[in-house]
């Protein structure tokens, strides 16, 4: 096919990754950003492989029916929302098809138990930390969708309103000492300024405002005013997050997401309860009170430092600093085959060796919150052959308007 050829397209269905995908003239698929189901459109390829393409959408010939207007002007320049153009209910419809899909085509279940999509409970401004960019002479932006360059931005619906109402009044004079700011905000709505860059030496910063700001290189924080960690609140639970440590974004669909846990995890004070990728223990701190033993799995430093405070009180808690994959074996004989795991793991899903370290513990109940539904569905083939049934898979929509999907199945023993 020829490289400055246009194409026309039916799109069929969505994919995984923010694209709807339709079929060229030869019959390979083709995956197009921001196109819907049930449009014809015209494309023109940006990637021509021997199996598919992907492509660029150039028209709407005939738009869906359910397409509707973004609400934010740097949609489709911006990478990070893919679903604007799509009413919410139709999103978590979405998303739970594609969620199915995945554990059927990846995962080879033939009748995945996949529930309604927990709807989030903001469509916008639900974000507690936002990254942005910066471009050469200092603005504040984001990638944009071609994932090759930053632009400016002047406005963004995704962040809660404290955030939203300060990210503007940041200047810079150029990205020369600083390449990443995040914003993230805790109770109360306080703020931390996070500068994140390649060069150890700190910025000189000009703090006119009654936040905390902190430099960050190679995840070690210094502070320039303030404090490095603020304070979260989840269920009447207070947590301490570092400014290098892990959080879930969205504090109300986090809070979902515990209850969930606990509703599926029928512990008791003969317990022992593994919390695998266990971050600053947000879910340990509410099973530690219900359990005869926790122990808890973390690489990153700083995460490892928060869980040992917010779980300080408990007598119960054991924490393991290093990799889940040279951790997890060492603890075969420690634990029984009565105990519970949660596992959170990364983007990539679990470890080869973390997986096969599970399976050789033999607990009653894996509980396994994911935030990619084609490594969990990797992942579950793997734990069913190993002698679990899926029993649930629950979505949550923590992140309205973008393609991403979190989730919580329970893995029982057979």
């Amino acid at each position: 096919m020829s490289a400055n050829s246009t194409y026309e397209v039916l799109l069929e269905k969505f994919a995984y990754g923010g694209s709807a995908v339709g079929r060229l003239p030869d019959g390979r698929a083709v995956f197009v950003p921001f196109g819907l189901p049930d449009e014809i459109v015209r494309v023109a390829l940006t990637e021509d492989k021997k199996n598919f393409a992907r492509g660029k959408l150039i028209e709407i010939v005939k738009a869906a029916a359910e397409r509707i207007a973004p609400k934010c002007k740097h949609f489709q320049q911006c990478g990070g929302c893919h679903y604007q153009n799509l009413p919410y209910a139709k999103q978590l419809q979405a998303k739970t098809e594609i969620l199915r899909d995945q554990l059927q085509r990846i995962g080879k279940i033939a009748n995945p138990p996949v529930q309604p999509m927990v709807a989030a409970a903001r469509e916008w401004n639900y974000r507690n930390r936002v990254q942005f960019h910066l471009t050469a002479e200092g603005k504040l932006g984001f990638i944009n969708s071609k994932g090759n360059s930053t632009f400016p931005i002047e406005e963004c619906h995704l962040p809660e309103t404290s955030i939203d109402a300060f990210w503007r009044e940041l200047q810079f004079e150029s990205n020369k000492d600083v390449e990443r700011v995040a914003l993230r905000v805790g109770q109360a709505d306080e703020l931390m300024l996070i500068l994140e860059s390649e060069n150890p030496a700190t910025p000189e910063v000009e703090v006119e405002a009654d936040i905390s700001v902190v430099h960050l290189f190679a995840e070690r924080p210094v502070v320039i005013a303030g404090r490095d960690y603020l304070a979260v609140n989840v269920l009447g639970k207070d947590f301490r997050v570092s400014a290098a440590s892990f959080f879930q974004v969205n504090t109300a669909m986090a809070e979902k997401m515990v209850a969930r846990l606990l509703a599926c995890l029928p512990v008791s004070p003969s317990t022992t309860l593994l919390d695998v990728y266990c971050g600053v223990g947000l879910f340990s701190k509410f099973f530690a009170p219900k359990c005869k033993r926790i122990i808890g799995i973390e690489s990153s430093e700083a995460a490892n430092d928060d869980f040992a405070i917010n779980l300080d009180e408990f007598d119960c808690v054991e924490l393991y600093e290093g990799a889940a994959e040279d951790v997890l074996p060492a603890l075969a004989e420690q634990v029984g085959d009565s105990s519970y795991v949660i596992v959170d793991p990364p983007r990539a899903g679990i470890d080869r060796r973390v997986l096969d370290a599970l399976i050789d513990l033999k607990p009653q109940v894996v509980a396994y919150v994911s935030c990619d539904p084609s490594t969990l569905a990797r992942d579950a083939a793997r734990l069913i052959n190993g002698g679990y049934d899926l029993a649930e898979v629950t979505p949550f929509d923590l992140f309205p308007q973008t393609y991403h999907i979190e989730s919580i199945s329970i893995f029982r023993k057979q």
